[in-house]
């Protein structure tokens, strides 16, 4: 287990590989350790990161840092710890909202966002998911298979303070005005059947030049579980784009052609 110390306060992480940077946060429900897979694809190619936010898996619990400012502060102060300068963020659920919302404050450190199943207005996001416990959100959202047990094993450490303090400031989650300031590259990766997240409806025309959303069917809330080869594919062509490039470019590839909204 790595860990540093933020003001005092220890944040675990996990890292492999060795490369340019790439940063794995994950949502309401887990820790890190579900993204292991993603972990093990872009280690050939990137030094690959996943941590623990304020209040979940073995980060620290305390309720003064679990607003979504100090949240993404904390994005923040560990890339600057890790001596970690531009950087890929792939963020699922509240890890989402946190890296859009950091790549916005620091546009210049971000060179790429996947943010998966993220809401983008506070109304997106089911009632259930507001009000329930972490081991309750568990039981809605995570299948009872082994491949999905690494989301269901920490729910358990999660402090429900943690997940209900980032619903507090309903105006923070307002996410798609942002995108359309924004200058980084943004892929939007939905599960089809997620009962947590609306989909949104996007009109492709409409959408920023560097923004772009796929939905994976026939997949849930964590995408990168219920169809791991699948999502890993999304991955390594997403890393694959030169920096700067417009996640549109994925629909030239004809394997999510039939997937593109």
């Amino acid at each position: 287990m790595s860990a540093i110390l933020l003001d005092g306060g220890i944040v675990h992480y996990e890292v492999i590989g060795r490369g340019r940077p790439i940063i794995f946060v994950h949502g309401w429900v887990g820790s890190w350790r579900y993204w292991i897979p993603a972990l093990q694809t872009t280690s050939t190619n990137f030094r690959a990161y996943a941590l623990d936010l304020w209040g979940f898996g073995d980060s620290a619990r305390e309720e003064e840092r679990y607003s979504l400012d100090k949240q993404v502060e904390l994005i923040d102060r560990f890339l600057n710890e890790m001596g970690i300068g531009r950087v890929a963020l792939v963020g699922h659920g509240l890890g989402g909202i946190v890296s859009l919302l950091y790549a916005a404050r620091s546009p210049q450190v971000v060179d790429r966002v996947m943010a998966i199943d993220v809401p983008l207005e506070y109304n997106a996001i089911s009632t259930r998911l507001r009000s329930s416990t972490p081991n309750e959100l568990a039981d809605w959202l995570v299948p009872r298979t082994p491949v999905h047990d690494p989301a269901r094993e920490d729910a358990s450490k999660t402090d429900s303070k943690a997940v209900m303090a980032s619903f507090v400031d309903p105006n923070s989650l307002n996410i798609a005005n942002r995108l359309y300031l924004g200058t980084t590259p943004v892929l939007l990766a939905y599960g089809q059947n997620d009962p947590a997240i609306t989909v949104p409806n996007f009109d492709p025309m409409s959408m920023p030049e560097l923004v772009h959303s796929i939905v994976l069917e026939g997949l849930g809330h964590f995408p990168m579980l219920d169809d791991t080869a699948r999502f890993n594919r999304l991955l390594t062509d997403w890393t694959a784009l030169a920096s700067g490039e417009s996640p549109r470019d994925l629909q030239l590839k004809e394997e999510w052609r039939r997937r593109i909204r």
